[in-house]
């Protein structure tokens, strides 16, 4: 018998309620290639972080399962980060043993990873038969300006929601709304135009930036890259809904 492959993790929430339908149990995934100047979670950056856990997908779950009773009919498992699809062999296991017990799973991923080539294309084609649901995190539409925002390229990562559509797998978009940075009427019209070529939204989400992490940055000796940046006012959030035609989506299993 193989020995089980083992996930790289940061943490756990039992009860998550922002992370995907219903209430969840949360599996933050270390690592990330990502550098997201918002990011609060920069603790999940490091690939091989000496304070990760390695956790076989057996363990994840009899954790995950003492929660159950509390999920109801939409809650279950989401993977978050970090990003998870740095680990897709973990999570293609995980996966496929929850959906043998009945557990609806999600995956809350920025789409960094993605590619067409193999071997991952073909682990991300079946991961995608065991995944009821993708918040899709699109930090900025413009490519150059998203190289400034999180020191990657956005090319791979609307590759990976146009494959997502032509698949029809259901997708929560989310956008971070980043004054001085994500939060200009222009790049929000595009990014809607964007989404609307897309067949598979059932919710855009706007989160606006916070500084709730900063602290993490403090701790760890890193130079907050938005110190002075302020959170965006209420009228900037209900533009950028309205530009994104937020109310035009139902929601999850809605379609």
């Amino acid at each position: 018998m193989s020995e089980q492959v083992k996930g790289r993790i940061h943490s756990t929430e039992s009860f998550g309620t922002v992370d995907g339908p219903g209430l969840r149990f949360i599996i933050f995934a270390q690592g990330c290639r990502m550098r997201c100047q918002f990011c609060h979670n920069p603790d999940t950056w490091a690939i091989n972080n000496p304070d990760a856990t390695y956790r076989t997908a057996d363990d994840v779950l009899e954790e995950a399962l003492k929660y159950r009773a509390y999920w109801g009919e939409k809650g279950g498992i989401t993977v978050s980060g970090g990003e998870p699809l740095l680990q897709i062999d973990f999570l293609l296991e995980l996966f496929k043993k929850a959906k043998a017990l009945g557990i609806n799973t999600t995956i809350d991923t920025c789409g960094n990873p993605f590619t067409r080539k193999e071997p991952f294309f073909s682990k991300f084609q079946e991961l995608m038969n065991y995944t009821d649901l993708l918040l899709f995190d699109i930090k900025q539409i413009d490519n150059e300006q998203h190289k400034l925002l999180t020191r990657q390229s956005n090319e791979n990562i609307l590759e990976m929601a146009k494959y997502l559509s032509e698949i029809g797998k259901p997708v929560w978009i989310r956008h971070v709304l980043v004054p001085q940075r994500s939060d200009y009427d222009e790049y929000l019209i595009r990014l809607d135009a964007f989404i609307k070529t897309l067949n598979n939204v059932d919710k855009v989400e706007i989160l606006p930036y916070h500084t709730m992490g900063k602290y993490k940055w403090d701790e760890m000796g890193l130079k907050y890259p938005l110190d002075g940046i302020e959170p965006p006012t209420k009228d900037r959030v209900e533009n950028a809904k309205k530009l994104l035609h937020v109310e035009d989506y139902k929601g999850y299993l809605t379609r």
